[in-house]
């Protein structure tokens, strides 16, 4: 049978690169931002591609380029805006007008009523609030004065209402693309659906993750591309790899961590050396920032371009336009292929062998 995939938030294809190594044909991409449209461009020319505000554009118009009509497809594929909901980030929620963007992916999934789909997103998207407090405020707070629309997971559980409204069989797992081979320990939060009511079960061995050195073995970056420290990156020279702002002199940690210092938790993101016989922790979107320092092993510079885009999975040929902050971004907020692979081989051996679980 013929497997066709419908991209959404596409990105730097991370997920769509799974789908087709595993036979799928990538027959529409939507993303409205430019150097995602020039990085499809460049690496996938014949991919018809919606460059616009996905708030604007309808599923009659993505069946329309795709060359597909309702039903039709394998697979509608993608994963929204996570800032929102990432642990890094502001933890804004649904207040944040990305976060909204959830929403967007379902009715997509409700108007085009695909054979399957698989949502993509950060794990924290499980304790999502539909109303942001701060920390400080939900601390000094009973559980029981916390507004309802304030506690955590009331976000995620209007969004798998929504989900369930579709119709589909679901099936949430949380992956560490650390368990099938990759170099980094990233979770991912995957929804996938199926609307024939399908058991979507990851039977997939766990492999064990490898390391940062056998992720950039035989990489050939001899001018690497980096965004560099600010000034405060200076303070790296203190430390050995796998090392952290602990490892710097007692007598200049105060002056190093400026406020960071008086804060709680370990902050082991802070002035982070990776170590080449371990693997990476979570690539973010930028590893200039102070907190979520992601520095090279030997050098005082951050992971090259190349170097995360390898530690990700994608092939050495992969294109990326834009600035260098923004390369960072979108390789940042990709799948990693090692969990984008897993999630594929599902959907495909639930197209093909068809067998439901009920």
């Amino acid at each position: 049978m013929s497997l066709t995939a419908i991209s959404l938030f596409t990105g730097a294809m991370g997920l769509d690169l799974g789908f087709e190594k595993k036979g799928f044909e990538i027959r529409a991409a939507v993303d409205n931002h430019p150097a995602v449209f020039d990085t499809i461009r460049a690496n996938r020319p014949l991919i018809p591609i919606i460059n616009e505000d996905i708030r604007h554009v309808s599923a009659h118009a993505i069946l329309k380029k795709a060359g597909l009509r309702k039903t039709e497809p394998t697979v509608v594929i993608g994963g929204p805006p996570c800032q929102p909901f990432s642990t890094a980030g502001r933890r804004l929620s649904l207040c944040d007008e990305r976060g909204a963007l959830v929403f967007e992916f379902i009715r997509i999934v409700r108007q085009i009523k695909p054979m399957f789909f698989v949502f993509e997103n950060v794990p924290g998207l499980r304790s999502a609030t539909l109303k942001h407090i701060s920390f400080y405020e939900r601390a000094e707070k009973k559980p029981h004065e916390i507004q309802e629309e304030s506690r955590l997971g009331k976000a995620f559980a209007l969004l798998l209402k929504k989900f369930r409204r579709t119709g589909y069989r679901l099936t949430v797992e949380v992956l560490n693309a650390a368990d099938y081979g990759a170099p980094q320990k990233r979770r991912r939060l995957f929804i996938m659906g199926s609307r024939d009511g399908q058991l979507l079960d990851i039977r997939e061995r766990k492999r064990g993750c490898t390391t940062l050195r056998d992720a950039l073995k035989g990489l050939d970056d001899t001018d690497p591309e980096f965004l560099p420290f600010p000034p405060w990156g200076a303070y790296l020279k203190y430390v050995p790899p796998g090392g952290d702002w602990r490892d710097l002199p007692p007598k200049i940690q105060k002056e190093a961590m400026g406020r960071a210092f008086f804060s709680q938790g370990g902050r082991t993101g802070f002035f982070r050396r990776l170590h080449w016989d371990r693997p990476v922790p979570t690539l973010v979107s930028s590893p200039i920032r102070k907190a979520t320092c992601l520095a090279h092993p030997d050098e005082i510079r951050p992971l090259s371009i190349k170097e995360y885009a390898a530690i990700q999975g994608f092939p050495k040929s992969w294109k990326f336009s834009g600035s260098t902050k923004e390369k960072y971004q979108m390789i940042g907020n990709a799948v990693p292929l090692h969990l984008s692979t897993v999630v594929s081989k599902i959907i495909r051996s639930a197209a093909i062998d068809g067998e439901v679980s009920r």
